[in-house]
């Protein structure tokens, strides 16, 4: 188990006869499943799972009647089960997800009566689920998905009052939740029937179970923490135990909004609970049928860095938006706007950490914008993008992707899938799209998808969908579903509406002309006016081409993610007590954005040539290169008089105050050759890695920042000089301090 064997599984195994116990799971074994196999009659429990084998299971297997445990997801096999594996009675524990299996789910699993743990997701069983299953009354897990065809009821879980975990996801099933007597299962943890045709009133027998946490009146359990009522036909009026401590999401249903007890928020009447926060803002953007702004648009675009918590500008200077919300297992978010918005369904199943937002400093490749693709948006079920008050027409829609963690040599934590369907606008654009797979099997690599789709209710839905497939335990517990790492829509056509920013930008293009055709007229009035507008032109003039040498070197002014005022706050006033460090360029502070997180604010001397110089320098070389020992360049700002650079705060400051200063470091050997190391790694990164070569001109100790840890990021790239990745050999004189 979690080793890298290769080749098939070997025949003579089959002659180890008093064999109990056989683990080969998370291996790269191929072929087909030996029928030899079978010949091991007192084998209690056999594991293939997470391997490439192919082809269907021998009958053989039938014969190990003493079998209780049998895991074969995500092991690559096809074809029907056996008919033999009705003899496996002894049977507690059967995993068989992520494979090929097709056929009907046999009548005979109902027959298995000592089945604890069932799972039957993400194969291409037919349906109708078969009735027998209602045999299986000590299953206390139960979890099968994505059934295709069929019709079934959910009469058959009536008896199975065992269950803790009850999963019967995009199954076809039609029936009302009325069926079930739900009173009867006490000990109910997650409760999953998505993406099914169930209707009818929720059950108060439901609500009311005290263990339940996940997923599906007045009154509710005290332990019920998440509910997922999204993309059903419920209807009637929002109840009265909707609290803050309850997640709760409603998108895509025809809720009735009690007009007794409402209020307008963009068109559309909410209830009291949305305007006290408890249920998050813009939910009636996100009803079925009513979206908002329908007929009115309001944007033409967007886009969205998934997962960050910054905006950010890339090659393009496309701006992409942050996307930082905390969504937990059933909730949603929508943008103050409101343009877009974003939905999760699903609980990981036994994972550690239960994140939803996966993130990598490591360096993308295939991509101008490696940033971009450093955080990542991941869910365990659904999820959903949307774009809201959109002008009708033809959009593209650009999605991208990057996998993070399986790793690209041949070991076990390679041998991860990642596997889910990409739905627009309720078209499968993909099934069974791999991220790994479409980067030619390579991590942290850019994935770039683009598709054309039309908005006609001025509303765009973006839907990633885990259809079960895929690993889900590598390299941890909890490592599935979709993610995402950014989108965005853009017209095909030449929109009549304007984006907020847009707007503002023509706004201000707007008031300059009026500023000049003032001061043209008032050139007429008389010489000694003239003579002072000239003075202050040239003054202007001056500021104005000193602002446009700093924007030359970076892009356009909307670039920039920090206005003056941001950083202004986070660094109290650029107070003193907040100081780093100065320089010849000017002063370093420290500062704290509204988000929390810490910077390092470098700002330009109002009267320091070298100042600007260094700043065109940092800007050019530190945006073009990125490394675990460089420091992190998050963004400037060119308002005001003195453009500012802001980075990454590190903790501990320059390495010469470390070893020299009043409150210097009580470093140890082991840290010190770790400094050296890493100051070592990234020099050799500027000078033989990167895309462009550089040379650093002014290494010494107070250059070098120290993070938490004491790992060295080399800092101040005011002096560098670039050259061309193809020159081997390049001269050049110290120009720093010595």
């Amino acid at each position: 188990m979690r080793n890298y064997l290769t080749g098939p599984i070997p025949s003579f195994l089959g002659e180890l006869t008093a064999l109990q116990y056989l683990n080969l799971a998370i291996n790269a074994l191929s072929g087909s499943v030996p029928k030899e196999l079978g010949k091991l009659v007192n084998l209690v429990s056999l594991g293939i799972s997470m391997n490439n084998l192919n082809g269907s299971l021998p009958p053989e297997l039938g014969n190990m009647v003493k079998l209780e445990q049998l895991y074969i997801d995500s092991s690559g096999l096809s074809g029907p089960l056996p008919p033999s594996f009705s003899k496996l009675t002894s049977m507690k524990i059967l995993w068989a997800s992520d494979n090929d299996f097709t056929g009907q789910i046999p009548d005979y699993i109902g027959s298995l009566s000592n089945l604890l743990d069932l799972r039957f997701q993400g194969n291409s069983f037919q349906g109708p689920l078969p009735t027998t299953l209602s045999n299986l009354v000590q299953l206390t897990s139960l979890r099968i998905g994505d059934i295709v065809n069929g019709s079934s009821s959910l009469a058959f879980i009536s008896n199975m009052t065992s269950l803790n975990i009850l999963v019967l996801r995009n199954c076809r099933i039609s029936d009302n939740l009325a069926s079930v007597n739900f009173s009867q299962f006490a000990t109910l943890t997650l409760l999953d029937l998505s993406f099914n045709n169930i209707t009818g009133l929720v059950p108060q027998a439901l609500l009311n179970l005290n263990s339940l946490s996940f997923f599906l009146p007045s009154s509710i359990g005290t332990s019920l923490k998440n509910l997922d009522f999204s993309y059903n036909q419920l209807s009637g009026n929002f109840p009265s135990w909707v609290s803050p401590n309850l997640t709760l999401n409603l998108v895509a249903n025809n809720f009735v909004i009690d007009d007794s007890n409402n209020s307008s928020y963009f068109g559309f009447k909410l209830t009291m609970f949305d305007i006290f926060s408890a249920l998050p803002s813009g939910l009636g953007c996100l009803q079925r049928d009513t979206p908002c702004f329908l007929g009115s648009p309001q944007s033409s675009s967007f886009a969205v860095d998934c997962g960050s918590q910054r905006s950010m500008s890339v090659s393009d200077n496309s701006m992409y938006q942050p996307d930082n919300a905390d969504l937990g297992p059933a909730s949603y978010y929508v943008t103050g706007a409101p343009t877009w918005g974003v939905s999760n369904v699903g609980r990981f199943m036994e994972a550690p950490n239960n994140s939803y937002i996966i993130n990598s400093s490591r360096q993308f490749l295939k991509t101008l914008d490696s940033e971009l693709f450093q955080t990542a948006r991941m869910s365990p079920s659904s999820l959903r993008y949307y774009g809201i008050g959109l002008e009708n027409g033809n959009y593209t829609v650009t999605l991208q992707f990057a996998e993070f963690d399986f790793e690209d040599m041949q070991t076990w934590k390679s041998l991860g899938k990642r596997v889910f369907d990409i739905y627009i606008q309720g078209e499968r654009k993909e099934q069974n799209f791999d991220i790994r797979k479409a980067a030619a099997g390579k991590s942290y690599t850019a994935v770039t998808r683009k598709y054309t789709v039309p908005v006609t209710r001025n509303f765009l839905e973006i839907h990633l969908f885990w259809a079960g497939k895929g690993t889900c335990c590598i390299p941890s517990q909890g490592y599935y579903g979709p993610s995402l790492s950014a989108l965005s829509a853009t017209p095909n056509f030449e929109p009549t509406v304007r984006n907020a920013a847009h707007a503002a930008q023509t706004k201000r293009t707007s008031n300059t002309g009026v500023a000049v055709g003032v001061g043209v007229g008032a050139a007429v009035l008389g010489l000694l006016v003239l003579s002072g507008l000239y003075v202050l032109r040239q003054k202007r003039r001056k500021l104005s081409l000193d602002k446009r040498e700093l924007y030359s070197c970076v892009g356009r002014p909307n670039v920039f993610s920090y206005s003056y005022g941001e950083l202004r706050t986070a660094s109290e006033n650029f107070n003193s007590t907040n100081l780093l460090g100065e320089g010849g360029y000017g002063a370093v502070y420290k500062g704290k954005l509204t988000d929390g997180s810490m910077v390092a604010v470098k700002q330009l001397s109002e009267t320091s040539r070298q100042g600007k110089k260094q700043f065109i320098a940092e800007i050019e070389t530190i945006s073009q290169v990125q490394h675990r020992n460089l420091v992190k360049l998050y963004g400037c700002c060119l308002e005001g008089e003195n453009p500012l650079l802001v980075y990454e705060y590190l903790e501990n400051g320059s390495l010469d105050k470390a070893l020299f200063g009043s409150g210097r470091k009580n470093l140890d050997w082991l840290t010190r050759f770790g400094i050296c190391l890493g100051i070592t790694r990234g020099l050799a990164y500027l000078h033989e890695e990167s895309s462009i070569r550089v040379v650093h001109r002014d290494i010494k100790a107070s250059n070098i920042l120290l993070d938490t840890n004491f790992n060295p990021k080399i800092s101040d790239f005011g002096l560098a000089k670039l050259y061309d990745d193809k020159k081997t050999h390049v001269s050049t004189k110290v120009a720093g301090t010595l």
